[in-house]
């Protein structure tokens, strides 16, 4: 608005951008200075303003994240696009406030010849409430108001078909499924993933490279590049080789994968995954409504709200109209009554003293119609000016009529409201150079990267070293000698775990959830390693029950201490996420391979149950059933083994004791069982709780 008052039109000469935030500053928002500038700078950067408002002129910034030059060097005026919003202004289209100070006036709101909330989208955070609308196309957002207009009934479906998805200024593919992205339209909530554009270069010899030439919105160029040099260099990408940046005025990022031998589509999928060449945008459409209050609007509530705004626009502007034509008219009636009498005023002006007084007498003219006769010049007495005025009146009394007839039909409002939405369309339409649609819409490809990354991962042996403070790491080839191994002051080791690089390492904590980490990806075994606690989010009042090396295809035993389980598939535990997968309610007491016929547990109170192991369900998540009953305390230990090799312990000394008349101790699940057989350990378990 200050630049509209400084004649900053698209058609004019751009002004120092001091100029405008001084205006601003001083006559309408008393803010700071880089505040309002950088406002400025915003609405002019192509990358982040979908349809820019303020037509830039000097350095604005880029999309690496550098910033603009100083507000004295760059120049500015208002583009097509603001020109839009701001039509009707000069004709009461909006209602008009004080400034801050009292000294100007502020439009409410702007007439808005396009629905800029929508177009250029919102985000940020006000007092106890949010907002994050994305940008969208305007012309297939003015296609949806015109539906709207024609079919007031229309779905939300119907809307979607027409304005399907955001348009980000920086392009991209939307991987959004479209039944997502109607959900989001009819409540106002939920999010957008959208990646890069990129295709495949063929350097010949079967060689290639990715050339990415479209990034998300609201991603750093400098900071993307970073992130994936981050990747090589921590070797967490070892799909990809090397990264260059060969942008000039557009973006251009050249990706070299590590072997030619992988496919681009699966390279792709895997940087996906793991930098922000695909993010996620946040939906939630809460705006002010047409009553000022707050509220989380879906699609066809937005545009229902911006067409009733255009057509109190329409009515506002016509009464601004009709009330000028009424005041040319009433002037027009005084000049026709002063050529019907053209004599008679001819002399009245010349020989009476007070003129205007005597042609009011004379003819019952108004203040404003003498005054007009009076300001006549004698050229305009002549015959062709009469019959001038007479076709104007002709014309304005005919234009009053149309506008009284409209005001008096709401269906004429809305179809005029529609003939002004076409015209804008024409300005914005996806034939104009900023009005082609610049995000496109794909399916995510189902690709197995998993299977890609271990092909690349060189098979050797390890051992996982944890100690009891939970610091991790992986030696290479096997410890033969634990006791050689080092640690800090006051730790000792945890768990001792043979494994392979190419292995998942699978972490059961005792809050009964999974956690997975790659063994290629653990710390090497050169110092302590690395606390656990940082790679994943465990709380330090969680334990951890067992760690193993997973084994595709196997099955295990899960047991609370409250005396239930269930046997779980150990691929459905695998979960490569900090927070990892609850999968056992309640605290854990233990975590065993199902490799066996027969499960014998004990429980605090000493008694032993040994059931057929078939009585367990196998489930992926959950309680599971009851193991074993008990007056008090609850389950201390399990183990499975099959009939035929008989049951056996092992004694704090290492010793293996078989247990011949272990079928004395065969019964029901959710029994309570029977004290355990002499001899058997002191602390209740079947092995002592040592390094496996």
């Amino acid at each position: 608005y200050a630049m509209r008052l400084l004649r900053l039109d698209p058609e004019t000469t751009a002004k120092k951008c001091a100029r405008v935030v001084g205006d601003v500053i001083g006559k309408y928002h008393p803010h700071g200075d880089t505040a309002v500038y950088d406002a400025l700078v915003r609405l002019a950067q192509d990358f982040a303003q979908r349809y820019p408002l303020i037509d830039g002129q000097g350095n604005f910034g880029n999309i690496d994240g550098d910033n603009a030059a100083a507000m004295r060097y760059t120049e500015c005026r208002l583009t097509e696009a603001a020109a839009l919003l701001l039509d009707g202004l000069d004709e009461d289209a909006v209602d008009f406030r004080a400034t801050y100070d009292g000294e100007e006036e502020e439009p409410v709101v702007l007439p808005a010849g396009f629905p800029n909330l929508l177009a250029n989208g919102s985000s940020g955070i006000a007092v106890g409430m949010a907002t994050s609308i994305p940008p969208h196309n305007a012309a297939e957002l003015i296609d949806a108001c015109l539906l709207l207009l024609d079919r007031p009934a229309a779905s939300t479906a119907d809307l979607v078909a027409l304005a399907p998805g955001p348009d980000f200024p920086t392009g991209g593919v939307i991987v959004e499924p479209a039944a997502s992205l109607l959900e989001i339209y009819e409540t106002g909530r939920g999010g957008v993933r959208i990646r890069a554009r990129w295709s495949e270069e063929d350097l010949g010899r079967g060689v290639y490279r990715i050339v990415v030439t479209e990034i998300p919105y609201q991603v750093k160029k400098a900071d993307l590049i970073e992130q994936l040099a981050g990747l090589i260099e921590n070797k967490k990408a070892p799909l990809l080789g090397d990264v260059r940046d060969e942008s000039a005025e557009d973006v251009r990022i050249i990706l070299e994968p590590k072997s030619r031998n992988i496919p681009a589509e699966v390279l792709m999928e895997s940087l996906f995954r793991l930098s922000a060449l695909e993010s996620r945008f946040p939906v939630n459409m809460n705006v002010l409504g047409g009553d000022g209050a707050p509220g989380v609007m879906g699609l066809k509530a937005l545009l229902k709200a911006f067409l009733d705004h255009r057509r109190e626009v329409l009515v506002s502007r016509a009464r601004f109209r009709l009330g000028k034509i009424e005041q040319r008219l009433h002037i027009l009636d005084g000049m026709l009554i002063a050529y019907l009498n053209l004599d008679e005023v001819i002399r009245i002006v010349r020989y009476e003293d007070e003129p205007k007084a005597k042609l009011i007498a004379a003819f019952a003219l108004s203040d404003i119609q003498a005054d007009a006769i009076l300001n006549t010049r004698l050229r305009q007495l002549a015959k062709l000016e009469e019959m001038e005025l007479r076709r104007e009146h002709a014309e304005l009394t005919e234009e009053r009529d149309g506008l009284n007839a409209m005001l008096s039909s709401e269906k004429q409002q809305w179809k005029l409201v529609g003939v002004g939405l076409r015209e804008v369309r024409k300005v914005l339409g996806p034939d104009t150079a900023v009005g082609k649609r610049r995000s496109t819409f794909a399916e995510a490809p189902a690709v197995d990267t998993a299977s890609a990354v271990e092909a690349m991962v060189t098979r050797e042996p390890i051992t996982v070293i944890l100690s009891e403070r939970g610091w991790i790491r992986a030696a290479k080839g096997r410890v033969e000698d634990p006791s050689e191994l080092k640690f800090k002051e006051g730790d000792k080791l945890g768990f001792l775990v043979p494994a392979e690089t190419t292995d998942k390492l699978m972490i059961f904590a005792s809050d009964g959830r999974f956690f997975t980490l790659p063994c290629d990806k653990l710390p090497s075994a050169r110092g302590h390693g690395e606390p656990l606690r940082l790679m994943l989010d465990l709380d330090d009042k969680v334990g951890l029950v067992d760690v193993f090396a997973h084994k595709p295809g196997r099955k295990r035993v899960l047991a609370s201490k409250a005396g239930y389980g269930f046997v779980l598939p150990e691929a459905e535990a695998v979960a490569m996420r900090r927070a990892g997968k609850q999968v056992l309610n309640g605290e854990a007491a233990f975590c065993l391979e199902a490799d066996g016929d027969h499960l014998a547990v004990v429980g605090d109170n000493g008694k032993v149950l040994i059931f057929a192991l078939e009585e367990l369900p196998e489930m992926p998540r959950g309680k599971g059933v009851k193991l074993q009953a008990y007056r008090e305390g609850g389950l201390r230990d399990g183990l499975a083994f099959k009939a035929e090799d008989g049951c056996a312990w092992i004694d704090n000394a290492g010793r293996t004791r078989a247990w011949p008349e272990w079928k004395a101790w065969l019964g029901r699940r959710a029994g309570s069982g029977k004290l355990a057989p002499r001899g058997f350990p002191a602390s209740k378990r079947f092995r002592p709780k040592s390094p496996a």
